[in-house]
């Protein structure tokens, strides 16, 4: 690798294949893991959009797994851990190595292509639990056994390994808001970005013998809109927006506040070190040292913080403005009982109640005259 550049990720300088060269505006997502049901809903109206032609079937550029049994493809991280070698954390700063700095002789990035059948079972393990239920178990936090759900698509990262891993330069990163798109007149196939992306969400059509990836949605994020995962999303666990410089968050900016503000969103695997763009509000239910081998050294802190969220009045509104709107919302705010979300030109997008009004009506109904009864 022939440049030094900075990952705020794990707080140092690392090697990669370009100079640092960060967007105007960052596209990223926040998912809220504790709010998932496994609906898939988000992966079906993803699938409908974009992969639903030949050669397209087994592709998933979203997916919902069941940790820490579930994987699409088959052991796609655990792989590349072992791969990794041993990570360690000094603090906040990453003393290990990262995908860049492991590769072999030969090559520039660690990774692997995982074989046809890897792909074959997209929901591998559902609800299975870490460990055997005993008999007199009950539910404690953390859990145990525990499970929980983990969302994944593309990362549009900082520093994409498919971009440094490709040899014909097909795979670009937009100047205007940092979403990766594969050129499809360049591509040839070769499968390197494949190999290389430790998240597998560059995947190869046989039916064109070009790869292909997420896209960000990117016609619907032109005009202002909300990717289709999130909008889809029944549970209401996610947030997409653009994301400030790391030196130079804004407050009022959602992604800003809940990334480099409130510190409660953290990168998936940021030991890696492609400095992702899609942020988990890790898991409440499960060990502190799952959640930091996932999430970093911040988990811990990211939990507690979660549990105490109805203390904050901003962070419980801004949580509640998740799945609110199909607009993308650029500033926020907190008036009252309300939180108010604001599109690009500063225009409300949407007011919701930061609590849940509750209604209780009569038993008896004057205006109908009938009388309710509970049929609960």
């Amino acid at each position: 690798m022939e440049n030094k550049v900075f990952n705020w990720q794990i707080n140092r300088k690392m090697d990669y294949k370009y100079p640092e060269a960060r967007p105007a505006q960052q596209v990223a997502w926040v998912f809220d893991t504790n709010k998932c049901i496994a609906c898939q809903t988000c992966s079906i109206a993803c699938k409908n959009a974009w992969t639903s032609g030949k050669g397209q079937e087994y592709m998933w550029w979203n997916n919902v797994e069941t940790k820490p049994w579930g994987f699409y493809p088959l052991g796609w991280d655990v792989r590349l851990l072992e791969k990794l070698g041993h990570q360690k954390w000094n603090g906040d700063k990453y003393a290990g190595k990262t995908i860049f700095e492991t590769a072999p002789y030969g090559e520039e990035i660690t990774g692997f292509i995982p074989e046809e059948d890897d792909w074959a079972a997209p929901n591998l393990g559902e609800d299975e639990v870490s460990a055997q239920v005993k008999h007199g178990d009950y539910l404690k936090i953390p859990h145990q056994p525990w499970m929980f759900y983990l969302q994944r698509i593309c990362n549009h990262c900082t520093y994409p390994a498919c971009v440094a891993a490709c040899s014909r330069k097909s795979i670009y990163k937009r100047k205007e808001d940092g979403i990766v798109l594969i050129d499809q007149e360049r591509c040839r196939g070769y499968q390197e970005c494949v190999r290389a992306c430790p998240y597998k969400k560059s995947m190869f059509r046989s039916h064109t013998k070009k790869s292909e990836k997420c896209i960000s949605c990117y016609p619907a994020v032109e005009q202002g809109f909300q990717t289709q995962c999130v909008v889809n999303c029944i549970g209401k666990i996610r947030l997409f927006g653009f994301k400030s410089k790391y030196d130079n968050p804004r407050e009022d900016n959602p992604v800003d506040y809940l990334v480099h503000i409130k510190k409660i969103a953290l990168p998936l695997y940021p030991q890696f070190g492609l400095e992702p763009n899609v942020y988990y509000i890790p898991p409440i239910n499960v060990p502190d040292e799952f959640n930091r081998q996932l999430f970093g050294p911040g988990a811990k802190r990211a939990v507690e913080l979660y549990k105490k969220a109805m203390e904050d009045s901003k962070l419980i509104g801004l949580l509640m403005l998740f799945g609110s709107t199909d607009k993308i919302m650029s500033t926020f705010k907190i008036e009252g009982e309300f939180a108010i979300g604001y599109d690009k030109d500063n225009k409300e997008a949407v007011r919701v109640p930061i609590k849940e009004p509750i209604m209780i009506r009569p038993e008896y109904d004057k205006e109908r005259n009938v009388q309710r009864f509970s049929v609960t």
